[in-house]
């Protein structure tokens, strides 16, 4: 029997399903996390005008060009309130840090350099043109681009739009997830437990990958191991009921549209009581793959179901127990979701030594939870946990990577060199 599809080949397939969704227009407070869908160029100069970085007095250079000037002090100029009038000839200013510059003024004279006396500046050095001034358009000038399309907006970037008076962005649509979890075995936290049954940390886990990669869970849900069960939920999740809502304005039109991607988490094997592959042929979803040469989460299935007014929806099997479901997703799942909001597909990777030896047989690659060091010799690869079971889900806890294991290794010494694809 064979092993599976090899891990790149399976990921090739589920990126040349995985298109562009459209673009939305949405509020700057709502912009965090989004990536946008085209540039955004600032409509205004950042700083708009000429502003003091300094609490001190705006005057003219030639006014204080040695000891034992005095000048006038005709008025104040203070952030959102400017002078009213000039700076002229032996005349001074008072200015606060951000303030407009008065006119006149080319020079800003920090307080500590000066003191006051009967009304008048007595300059305490020599002052040079554009001392202590912030020009207009230094940080940005107007019409610059401030972001390019297919980027995450994190607070600096929301920041930047902010300062730039930019109240809206066009940003790809998040994609519409379902994540259903099948097992009788399966039981909500908080639930007391019956004899065989185990929390459910599928659907907690894929739902809080899932946000994090920038999807939108719409839909979260426990089934049973009944067939009938299996067929009409995913048929639900599959279901856009377009033609309620055709006469919407596009914007109302994705809001209610059916979902992009669906998860389905266990119930995707070969067992008596596995129902999801079967559910899934009768509703017309189209097999991908069926089986990975990869530990942990050998079992993942991928295809997809079409729809001439929609873009298609990518469905995932994965398996059931909880660290092959987690792999999986970052693997497969994750890089599918960054493509459909138009990000690069894949994370980051590099190679890291492996801190101890490890052994397998040949033909699966091994993905292992690990965590990185950084040393003078590079990165260090230290596994999180002895065993890396699919079943031990606190060996992703601390884990920075996933060591991979060559299909065709058998043994990679201590200190010996291997690829890692890092999970943050």
């Amino acid at each position: 029997m064979s092993e599976g599809l090899a891990p790149e080949a399976a990921r090739g397939l589920v990126l040349a399903e995985a298109r562009a969704l459209g673009s939305e227009r949405i509020a700057l407070a709502e912009s965090l996390g989004r990536v946008t869908a085209a540039e955004v160029r600032s409509p205004i100069a950042i700083q708009p005008f000429d502003n003091s970085a300094m609490d001190g007095y705006a005057l003219r250079s030639a006014d204080a060009r040695g000891a034992g000037e005095r000048l006038r002090l005709v008025g104040e100029s203070r952030a959102g309130h400017p002078s009213p009038v000039p700076v002229r000839e032996g005349e001074a200013i008072w200015i606060s840090t951000g303030a407009m510059l008065p006119e006149g003024a080319d020079v800003v004279l920090p307080v500590e350099d000066s003191r006051e006396e009967g009304g008048e500046l007595l300059p305490s050095r020599p002052v040079q043109p554009g001392e202590h001034i912030r020009r207009a358009g230094e940080d940005v000038e107007a019409g610059q681009v401030l972001l390019g399309g297919g980027q995450r907006i994190g607070a600096a970037e929301l920041a930047v739009l902010a300062a730039a008076g930019v109240a809206e962005v066009v940003c790809a649509r998040r994609p519409r997830l379902a994540i259903l979890g099948s097992g009788d075995e399966l039981v909500p936290p908080g639930d007391p437990l019956g004899p065989g049954q185990i929390h459910d940390s599928n659907t907690y886990a894929l739902a809080a990958m899932a946000r994090e990669a920038g999807a939108d869970p719409v839909l979260i849900a426990h089934l049973p191991d009944d067939a009938t069960t299996v067929q009409q939920a995913i048929s639900a999740a599959l279901s856009t009921e377009l033609h309620r809502i055709s006469n919407l304005p596009e914007r109302k039109f994705d809001a209610v549209r059916g979902v992009d991607v669906l998860l389905v988490a266990g119930g995707v094997s070969v067992g008596r009581h596995d129902h999801v592959k079967g559910a899934l042929a009768e509703l017309g979803v189209v097999e991908r793959f069926w089986r990975v040469a990869m530990r942990p989460g050998g079992p993942t299935w991928f295809g997809v179901r079409s729809s001439d007014a929609s873009p298609p929806t990518l469905v995932f099997g994965l398996p059931g127990n909880p660290v092959s479901a987690m792999v999986t997703f970052h693997l497969f799942a994750k890089p599918a979701l960054r493509a459909l909001v138009g990000l690069e597909p894949l994370g980051g990777r590099t190679r890291a030594a492996l801190a101890g030896g490890y052994r397998k047989k040949r033909g699966k690659a091994h993905y292992l939870r690990c965590r990185l060091e950084l040393t003078d010799d590079g990165w260090r690869a230290h596994l999180t946990r002895e065993s890396q079971g699919s079943h031990v889900l606190t060996s992703m806890l601390g884990a920075d990577a996933l060591a991979v294991i060559p299909a065709e290794a058998e043994e990679i010494a201590a200190g010996e060199r291997v690829a890692v694809e890092l999970l943050r």
